[in-house]
């Protein structure tokens, strides 16, 4: 077949578990055998690996016949140059679209599903047999896109990070994060387990597990009748975000009453981080993709003016 574009298809793929067990133990003798020493099915990791290997293979196959085809590893995401008119497609769970979205700017992605018996995969619609005449639909502009709204943490030294799921804001360590935490003319100093701040995508994720847990607790040592929160999704593009302080710990120099609320371009969460070491604001729960926040670093926390392209 004739190529339909010489603009980029980029192909972002992952690590398998069993890579990763094989870059941790050297060989897979090795990784074998302290899976199997641990009572787990190593079988289940070569299953896993064969059959995404698989997918890639399938899916580089099928796009080298419609364009130029770049693979690129999700290590090196970050720091990968996209082309304005570029097509992502990303072949692996949720968190690797997710992860792939926030260094986008206008580009389109398109989400695969490797081992649809696997995953669920809400951010893969599309299986690795259609990908190639949803493709093609992409280049003649016949699927929807679907916007997705994001977190951004603007830091007062001209740093920015953003989020598709959600932000971390506190220590890298589980010791307390200290702070100072203001939004529109509420603020106080707080020490806590930290700060999560969740978009409309990641609603039914980090922050409906603090939401649920908060609810059962209060219901556990109270008479009082809580409702737990039930599945609710956010639109994906609202333009609103929500936060939630974890564990807040009340006392002579912290307070605990502004623990949740919305934020809104109009009003933006400021954070003053009153750590020496140690502060960090991650994304996605991408622990290795991280700010520095310590003593004196402000971060203002909004939502972006870039929006994510899902192809649906």
């Amino acid at each position: 077949m004739e190529r339909l574009t010489e603009n980029k298809i980029v192909l972002v793929k992952r690590k398998t578990r069993l890579e990763d067990l094989v870059a941790r133990y050297n060989t897979i003798a090795q990784a074998k055998f302290y899976i199997e020493h641990m009572g787990s099915d190593f079988s289940d990791y070569i299953s896993e690996d064969e059959q995404y290997k698989k997918a890639i293979s399938e899916a580089h196959s099928q796009l080298e016949t419609l364009g130029r085809v770049q693979v690129v590893d999700r290590e090196y995401v970050p720091n990968f140059i996209f082309g304005d008119n570029d097509i992502v497609v990303v072949i692996g769970q949720d968190g690797l679209v997710a992860n792939t979205l926030k260094y986008l700017s206008n580009q389109q992605l398109i989400g695969v599903n490797p081992d649809p018996a696997r995953w669920d995969g809400v951010l893969l619609p599309f299986t690795v047999n259609e990908l190639k005449l949803i493709i093609q639909d992409v280049f003649k502009k016949r699927r929807p896109i679907k916007e997705v709204s994001m977190a951004q943490a603007a830091l007062n030294d001209g740093q920015i990070i953003y989020a598709v799921n959600d932000l971390f804001i506190g220590q890298r360590t589980h010791i307390s994060s200290k702070y100072h935490i203001q939004l529109g003319e509420r603020q106080e100093y707080q020490s806590s387990s930290g700060i999560i701040v969740s978009t409309g995508l990641g609603s039914t994720g980090w922050l409906k597990s603090i939401l649920t847990g908060a609810a059962n607790i209060v219901k556990g040592i109270s008479d009082q009748k809580i409702k737990v929160p039930q599945e609710r999704r956010l639109p994906w593009n609202s333009d609103y975000l929500y936060f939630s302080v974890r564990e807040p710990f009340p006392s002579k120099t912290s307070g605990a009453d502004l623990v949740f609320g919305k934020v809104t371009k109009g009003s933006p969460l400021k954070i003053l981080s009153q750590m020496p070491e140690n502060g960090v604001i991650f994304s996605d729960g991408i622990e290795n993709d991280y700010l520095q926040f310590n003593s004196g670093i402000q971060a203002t926390i909004t939502i972006a003016e870039k929006r994510g392209h899902l192809v649906i």
